[in-house]
């Protein structure tokens, strides 16, 4: 079995000759770096580009009155009722979007 470590930024030392190598970097000016290697991302690029996939969006815990018969129906269909809810909504935002779901 492995232990898993976990270090904090505040762990981590900078040496002198460390600092001084990143102050030389942030002294360069910007005619100075080569973009060869880096595509330049146009608006194709951005009209291509999809959410990463293994990103969970952020939640916001709010209060909001449905019928007792959905939710009875809902929680008919097994654990995660407000997970199926959540989904449900975001597939009609999608649609109303003009974007396809998932």
């Amino acid at each position: 079995m492995t232990k898993i470590v976990r270090k904090t930024r505040a762990e981590h030392k900078i040496t002198p000759a460390s600092r001084r190598r990143l102050a030389k970097l942030a002294a360069r000016p910007e005619r100075e770096i080569d973009f060869l290697d880096i595509p330049e991302l146009d608006e194709a690029f951005f009209e291509k580009a999809v959410r990463n996939p293994f990103y969970p969006p952020v939640k916001k815990q709010v209060t909001v009155r449905l019928d007792a018969d959905v939710i009875a129906w809902l929680r008919a269909q097994g654990s995660g009722y407000q997970t199926k809810i959540n989904s449900m909504l975001r597939n009609a935002m999608l649609k109303a979007l003009g974007k396809r779901t998932a």
